[in-house]
């Protein structure tokens, strides 16, 4: 049996209640977002890691490293992207925003809030198909970017403050096709203490 090197993933509790994000995102998307989804994801990356180490192990399995290493990539981008996305969010909210220094930074680099929003809010209705929208810092800059599905994520020596999923199975039981409406909606529910707390 192959000695195994790498801890495989588990799909990580929510810090809340599938049900604490009415009326903006509904208990029955949250469940399957997380148990299906983001399990999906994590389910991926453990697969592939198998036969990673299986090959490396000289187990005489034959792999195509193109596709495998695609598989890590994109299920473990959905798995990271997931994982900041649950802690980006809280209860409902409608006078929801940023203070502190973080205010200041989005200010000093984007101008003002209202500007921050909007830039955001058009990167988020603009994604391609499917994929996510990020805040993130580069040094002392912030950035907001797109990533189309997952493989697209990477910008180099950056971290990730905010993301917004906008894959359909993030809002379509609630919203139907009607992206805007849960973009709009997504502001009531950012846990800001939580984007606050990555910012360095």
């Amino acid at each position: 049996m192959t000695n195994l090197k790498h801890k495989r993933l588990e799909l990580p509790d929510l810090p809340y209640k599938y049900d604490a994000l009415e009326p903006v995102i509904s208990k029955a998307i949250m469940t399957l977002h997380h148990t299906r989804h983001h399990l999906a994801y994590v389910t991926g990356v453990n697969a592939a890691m198998d036969k990673l180490e299986k090959a490396r192990a000289g187990e005489g399995l034959e792999i195509d490293y193109k596709a495998v290493m695609r598989d890590f990539s994109f299920h473990m981008s959905g798995h990271k992207l997931h994982s900041i996305f649950w802690k980006n969010l809280r209860k409902s909210s409608k006078d929801n925003a940023p203070t502190g220094s973080l205010l200041e930074k989005i200010n000093e680099q984007f101008g003002s809030f209202t500007a921050f929003q909007a830039e955001f809010a058009g990167a988020s209705k603009s994604v391609e198909g499917s994929g996510w929208v990020a805040l993130i810092q580069d040094g002392d800059d912030l950035h907001i970017i797109q990533i189309q599905n997952h493989n697209l994520l990477s910008v180099l020596e950056t971290k990730t403050l905010l993301v917004l999923d906008v894959w359909e199975h993030a809002y379509y039981l609630d919203y139907q096709n009607d992206r805007g409406k849960y973009v709009d909606a997504f502001w009531n529910i950012i846990n800001w203490d939580d984007v606050a707390a990555r910012l360095a």
